[in-house]
């Protein structure tokens, strides 16, 4: 993509957030959450307000990363706590279970904008995130969400791109998602397991193995890694520090996913 494509991309942003006149951003912390941020910073300056929702749903560190962020831009950043774990619905993790999440986080969204005599709500969705499974993305479309990423047709590439010109400390921050996402449909979310999930992927990033995931299943942890990475991870000596300390966390058994790390590989069992 030519450099003046890119930029007419940039000022299309520019131009759809200012039109907005005041704002609330959905900020998770990730890639692009914190691009919409700083876009939107840029384009509204104090008409602007960025809420994270804290949950066990989230790593601590992503929920302390997005404060910093946040800080270092000059935004009014609010936290709230979410309470989906309460929610049985949510729990019992159906093929809904984004939809679901998605649409109790909208309800607090819109209660604050409204409060605030905020204009519009807006989240981090990009083109890209059209061609998976994203029924939190129905959600916010049924209920008036913005998604200016989308609109300004920017990809994944084009946000990391823009980020890295723009000196963002998230410009190349691995993707993110809730870990609930490590746990199959039908099996219920627990606290417990959230924890686990938490702690095994905390292991894998202080050994060095960036972007990767630990999928539970019942007492199993399968972990994925970049493909790149597989042959470092089996290594004798790696592989035995990560049994042990899985093993300390309550997993049974630890297994490395060959095909390597894929978006979404939980959502293959909604095609079965």
């Amino acid at each position: 993509m030519n450099k003046n494509h890119l930029a007419e991309k940039r000022d299309r942003l520019l131009s759809i957030l200012k039109g907005y006149g005041s704002l609330l951003v959905a900020y998770s912390g990730g890639v692009d959450s914190s691009f919409l941020l700083a876009m939107a910073q840029e384009a509204l300056n104090k008409n602007l307000l960025a809420v994270t929702a804290a949950s066990p749903l989230y790593p601590e560190w992503e929920t302390r990363e997005a404060i910093d962020f946040a800080k270092s831009l000059g935004v009014e950043h609010m936290i709230i706590q979410s309470r989906i774990m309460h929610r049985a619905d949510f729990i019992s993790n159906t093929k809904e279970r984004c939809y679901l999440c998605k649409k109790y986080l909208i309800e607090e969204w819109l209660k604050i904008s409204n409060h605030r005599k905020i204009q519009h709500v807006a989240h981090g969705a990009n083109i890209d995130d059209l061609s998976d499974y994203r029924p939190g993305f129905a959600a916010a479309q049924e209920m008036g969400i913005k998604a200016p990423l989308v609109d300004a047709d920017l990809t994944k590439t084009d946000i990391r791109r823009f980020s890295k010109q723009m000196n963002l400390t998230s410009w190349n921050k691995p993707s993110m998602a809730c870990l609930a996402s490590r746990i199959p449909y039908g099996t219920s979310i627990t606290i417990k397991d959230l924890k686990m999930i938490e702690q095994a992927e905390q292991v894998l990033t202080s050994i060095g193995f960036t972007g990767c995931r630990v999928r539970v299943h019942d007492k199993v942890a399968r972990i994925e890694v970049d493909a790149g990475d597989i042959e470092r991870i089996i290594d004798q000596k790696t592989r035995s520090v990560i049994i042990e300390k899985l093993r300390k966390i309550g997993f049974s058994h630890v297994a490395v996913d060959l095909e390597g790390y894929c978006q979404g590989s939980m959502n293959r069992a909604l095609k079965l």
